[in-house]
């Protein structure tokens, strides 16, 4: 597999890289965006079992959006993963911690059990070097005892693929379903999640506690820095990237409540704050470096980029997916987003990213948003899949 996956990085080309942010239960609105791109990919192809890990040669994701990257670059279908993410979503946010447990209940809301389980049921023991693994992968990670962001990558020649010093294990070395747990292991709701790195243990969070829970920027330095093994070539024509988020919204609270906020309640609030910075970077950036068609507008003042370009020429081709989980604010009686059927009740709810009984109404929203937004003609055919040899 090793061969086989450098012949593909190396084949000359376009390049097509798929990114899924974070965001717990809320990953269900991701799979609608997921099943249209197949679709749509299906069509233009003439291939009705065409699989994304056929068409991305990269497919990168966070937290919730490492689970679904990683049952795509395994060849799953985007039926199938929105089948298991349905089964998944009620389980592993299912079982709470007792109050009258003493040993984790003050650590974490959810026993991680039947996590565990489930990642054990879809990827086995299987490893990150595995020939089970269709396409380029990238998993991120926040390890919590060095305070540094681990990409975990596939590609046989990644710095840390092998062991790196005698007595170490490799990227290849480490068993998916504990990677993937690493990537999901969100302070609060799971106990961090501890990796064997062959002569230490290296403790895991969520990767989201990171400016890469939006992973679509740390994925395109990886497809193009120098210190990374893929050195793709940048260019509209030549570099993709298909970024998908799990929902976003509003956010206003009153100013006279924030102003009197307690310790307890920054530390709440902080962490959140600081990834939609982050999130919002990471668009900004990517919207800098392309002239994407699905631009939006950042803010006020920066607007949507329209007359920005950092580079002389566009480095790739870039594509944000998102939806909104609000009513549209239609000014002179129009508006650019569709309206959803539930009541504000019912999207309040939605927001969080843990209630698992709303997780076929977020994978509704993720279809109607998904229709709304993707066009075929967001897919240039410069990046259509060379016609197969008889």
């Amino acid at each position: 597999m090793s061969e086989k996956l450098i012949s593909r990085f190396d084949a000359p080309g376009p390049k097509r890289m798929l990114a899924l942010d974070g965001g717990g239960i809320r990953g269900a609105i991701a799979l609608g965006f997921v099943k249209r791109i197949e679709s749509i990919l299906r069509e233009r192809h003439n291939n009705p079992n065409l699989l994304l890990c056929d068409y991305f040669d990269l497919i990168g994701g966070t937290s919730t959006g490492a689970i679904i990257a990683t049952l795509l670059a395994t060849g799953r279908s985007a039926s199938e993963i929105t089948e298991s993410y349905l089964s998944l979503g009620g389980k592993i946010f299912g079982d709470r911690y007792s109050i009258f447990q003493v040993g984790n209940k003050f650590k974490a809301k959810y026993e991680d059990k039947p996590l565990q389980d489930e990642l054990k049921n879809l990827f086995g023991d299987i490893p990150l070097g595995s020939d089970e693994i269709r396409t380029g992968l990238c998993i991120n990670a926040k390890r919590a005892d060095t305070y540094s962001t681990w990409s975990f990558l596939n590609h046989p020649r990644a710095a840390f693929y092998k062991p790196y010093q005698e007595g170490e294990l490799g990227n290849k070395d480490y068993l998916l379903r504990e990677v993937v747990r690493a990537s999901t292991a969100a302070p609060t709701y799971f106990l961090p999640q501890r990796i064997n790195l062959g002569n230490r243990t290296a403790t895991f969070i969520d990767g989201g506690v990171s400016a890469a829970n939006n992973p679509a920027l740390q994925m395109f330095l990886i497809a193009t820095l120098e210190g990374f093994p893929f050195h793709w070539k940048k260019g509209a024509d030549n570099l993709m990237i298909v970024s998908i988020g799990t929902g976003t919204f509003t956010k206003r609270v009153d100013a006279e409540k924030v102003a009197s906020n307690n310790m307890l309640e920054w530390a709440a609030t902080v962490p959140e704050m600081l990834m939609d910075d982050a999130t919002y970077l990471n668009q900004l950036m990517l919207q800098y470096l392309s002239k994407s068609p699905t631009a939006i507008s950042i803010d006020m003042e920066i607007g949507n980029l329209e007359h920005d370009l950092l580079t002389p020429e566009p480095a790739l081709h870039y594509l944000r997916y998102q939806a909104y989980l609000e009513q549209p604010q239609p000014k002179d009686g129009s508006t650019t987003r569709p309206y959803l059927p539930f009541d504000e009740k019912k999207l309040i709810k939605m927001r969080e990213m843990d209630n698992a009984d709303v997780v076929d109404d977020l994978v509704l929203v993720g279809d109607i948003y998904a229709q709304h937004s993707i066009k075929e003609e967001h897919f240039p055919a410069a990046f259509d899949l060379p016609p197969v040899q008889a």
